[in-house]
């Protein structure tokens, strides 16, 4: 049986055992040099609204702890997003698991289980923009195409605008008034992958668009409403594209395959969006000479803007000890090896002058980054600060 509706919304108002953190906490520096989480009761994040200088809201951002609960998670991303789009970005990545860690393991939830769940989040999301000093005009949550936001109209029992200011719609529209079911037109495009054929449109009175359930085939047509709207009328502000739980370090992956965008997107234009908050955890093994003989570990790449990137360790009892902050965002394989050097401070594993270099070399190989986290001539670096 599939999860319910209802299970869901249950489930994303209960925090992970073993996902986020403690809510009123800070990671510190102690006088060794190490990281810990201390206890800080309703303190309030310093905001520039409250008065906050730029370096405190900066200090606070590079302490700040994963989220205790999606409710706290949902307003620490509102706040990340608002404050880079006070300093002027325009394209936003939000990046968290959609679901507890827990419900996301069952067996019966699916791909189209996660989808909804984020299509909830977004619209959650996408209700503390409007009407704001921020957004001008309404907050739009944008399918792929008309038939997938149908039917998750018709799942969620939602209205095209189930909130004041919020509406659900897709990347690609139909003519006013062409209520064909089947549009032998949107295949063609769709097999020959040279653009949408016009069906990509800005929507009037829309100040921010929220981009959800995705595709790497289905990014050009971002790039597309982008490209329409990056350069707006004398007098008003230029909208903002949130890229909403795509996992783009995945769909990067897919670029110059067959069928596929080409890599130049990565530097054209992927490599143009801010990540403001991401949360990304990791699990890996590693092989020891000692019982227990394997060692599984886990930790979390964790970025609030404007803080930097911090590299997390699970300390097994449902918190995180910060490693190291990094201002420019770790490659997968560094993020991997600063999480093994805090294990081997710890003794956990073996120093690398008693592993050896050949033993080092072997686990990790020659190439530690895929080809879009190394330095390209005519990519931004915005994806990485």
């Amino acid at each position: 049986m599939k999860l319910s509706i209802t299970a869901l919304a249950l489930a994303l108002s209960l925090p992970s055992s073993h996902a986020f953190t403690t809510p009123a906490s800070s990671v510190v520096p102690t006088a060794s040099g190490r990281y810990e989480t201390r206890i800080s009761m309703n303190i309030p994040t310093p905001t520039a609204s409250g008065g906050a200088t730029p370096e405190e809201i900066q200090e606070a951002a590079n302490n700040e702890p994963p989220p205790a609960s999606f409710f706290e998670l949902q307003r620490a991303s509102v706040r990340a997003a608002t404050q880079a789009i006070n300093d002027g970005k325009t394209l936003l990545e939000v990046e968290f698991p959609p679901l507890p860690a827990q419900v996301l393991d069952m067996d019966d939830v699916s791909a189209y289980d996660v989808a909804k769940a984020n299509v909830n989040l977004a619209l959650d999301f996408a209700r503390s923009f409007v009407s704001t000093n921020e957004i001008k005009g309404d907050v739009a949550v944008m399918l792929p195409d008309e038939s997938e936001c149908n039917i998750m109209l018709e799942d969620l029992k939602l209205e095209s605008k189930p909130y004041p200011g919020v509406r659900l719609t897709s990347l690609r529209r139909s003519e006013e008034g062409d209520t064909r079911i089947f549009k032998p037109e949107n295949l063609l495009i769709g097999l020959m992958g040279r653009g949408s054929g016009g069906t990509v449109k800005p929507i009037e009175g829309v100040g921010m668009y929220i981009i959800v359930v995705a595709s790497a085939q289905e990014l050009p047509d971002v790039e597309e409403l982008y490209e329409q709207i990056k350069n707006p009328k004398e007098g008003e502000k230029e909208p903002v594209i949130v890229f909403y739980n795509l996992k783009l370090d995945v769909l990067r992956g897919d670029l110059g395959a067959p069928a596929f965008p080409g890599k130049d997107f990565q530097d054209r234009f992927l490599s143009r969006v801010k990540p403001v908050y991401y949360l990304r955890t990791r699990q890996y093994s590693r092989s020891v000479s000692q019982p227990p003989f394997i060692i599984n570990f886990q930790g979390c790449l964790f970025r609030s803007y404007p803080g930097h990137f911090q590299t997390l360790l699970d300390t097994g009892t449902g918190r995180y000890r910060k490693v190291v902050g990094n201002d420019l965002r770790p490659a997968l394989g560094e993020f991997k090896e600063q999480l093994t050097d805090a294990l081997r401070e710890e003794g956990a594993i073996a120093k690398k002058e008693e592993e050896g270099a050949l033993f080092g070399f072997l686990r990790t190989g020659y190439k530690t980054t895929t080809w879009w986290e190394e330095e390209r001539e005519d990519a931004s670096l915005e994806w990485r600060t």
